[in-house]
């Protein structure tokens, strides 16, 4: 047990990079980063919960952004954790793990790929991916609200896309990553999250946030993408 456990401690900092530039979020307080006044910022919240095996509920690792028609690791981006990012691990099937997001950007074509999550019980580890596949245009600097995102595992049925990779077995399958699939719902709560951004991230102040709710999730798009990779 334990050295599976180390070896997956060994494999973490590949899958942080994996085939992408990890990237801190705007207004860290733990890595100091600065928004460059060219770029874009982008708040989102996220909510992922397991309702198929909910002992294993999915903690978010990174947020995966690539540039449009991206061909290499420079065209893509992954958005990793910070600890003002964890807004709630509960843990819970009731309440799962919220975070809050903020992605900075210049200006360009993208897609937000999806989320990407891990879940521990002890000697079992769980990797799960929530699609997205959201576009992202930025024309100018700002501050824009994408609204919130509850990525929920259940039983997949059919040929469904999967919640997580198949490999390896008997973790996934564990887990409910390859048994499950992801309900994605987008909804605008900004209302609520206005509060909670502007009190937990100070840079914010009284700027300007405007709305730029994310597309309903694409279940066809979603579909189709994991059945050709």
């Amino acid at each position: 047990m334990l050295l599976k456990v180390t070896a997956w401690l060994l494999l973490l900092p590949g899958l942080l990079a994996g085939c992408a530039t990890p990237t801190k979020m705007a207004y860290s307080d733990e890595f100091k980063t600065v928004v460059k006044p060219s770029d874009a910022v982008f708040l989102m919240t996220a909510t992922t919960k397991n309702t198929y095996h909910p002992s294993f509920q999915p903690r978010l690792l990174l947020v995966n952004v690539e540039k449009a028609g991206a061909k290499e690791k420079a065209d893509r981006f992954n958005f990793t954790m910070d600890k003002q990012a964890r807004l709630k691990e509960a843990d819970s099937h009731e309440e799962g793990n919220s975070y809050l997001l903020r992605l900075q950007l210049p200006p360009g074509h993208y897609v937000i790929r999806g989320l990407t999550c891990l879940s521990g019980h002890f000697p079992i580890i769980g990797t799960f991916f929530a699609p997205l596949h959201e576009e992202l245009t930025v024309t100018q600097p700002g501050v824009f609200y994408l609204g919130h995102v509850d990525a929920i595992v259940r039983e997949r049925t059919g040929g469904e896309f999967k919640a997580g990779p198949s490999i390896p077995l008997i973790d996934q399958a564990a887990a409910g990553a390859s048994g499950g699939t992801f309900d994605v719902l987008v909804s605008d709560r900004w209302g609520v999250d206005e509060a909670t951004f502007r009190s937990t991230f100070a840079p914010l102040g009284n700027a300007r946030v405007e709305k730029a709710i994310l597309q309903p999730f694409n279940r066809a798009l979603a579909q189709d993408w994991w059945e050709k990779h």
